[in-house]
């Protein structure tokens, strides 16, 4: 595979990382302000589904996509702003997993709620100050790593 080609996806994957991030969020936090467990419910599946379907995606292709681009370039994995986006891709996970479980908990409580004609249980409500909170440094170290990509700078 051609570098251009290499880095078309690579730069793809983190564009596809960095707005689903934020456009998950940005649906999940405006349902939630509504309270209403049928709006809630239905956006939460899209949510999981999202989360699944494209984050998972991007997120298996990125350091594959990286490392022949590194590979290719001559730059070393384990040194320098290569290795500080290895390590916060690393920390991003450690939220993003737990995340995604929280999701698929939240997606589940308001179902019931719906389904049972009920407000949003005292246990979504945790799970979502969790999933709100974790969201904040997961989304700044992508950032972070999308800036070093992009300005590559020496230590």
């Amino acid at each position: 595979m051609t570098y251009e080609a290499l880095l078309f996806l690579h730069i793809l994957g983190a564009t596809v990382l960095l707005g689903t991030g934020a456009g998950i969020a940005f649906f999940m936090v405006m349902s939630n302000l509504s309270k209403d467990p049928k709006l809630i419910a239905h956006v939460a599946g899209i949510v999981v589904l999202a989360d699944t379907v494209f984050t998972a995606s991007a997120a298996i292709i990125q350091p594959i996509t990286g490392y022949f681009l590194a590979r290719e370039v001559g730059w070393p994995l384990f040194e320098g702003w290569v290795a500080l986006s290895l390590a916060l891709y690393v920390f991003v996970g450690a939220f993003w997993l737990p995340v995604v479980w929280m999701q698929i908990q939240m997606r589940n409580l308001a179902i019931a709620a719906r389904d049972a004609e009920k407000t949003l249980p005292a246990k979504y409500h945790r799970f979502y100050r969790w999933w709100f909170a974790f969201g904040f440094p997961a989304f700044g170290a992508v950032l972070a790593i999308v800036w070093l990509m992009l300005t590559k700078p020496t230590f």
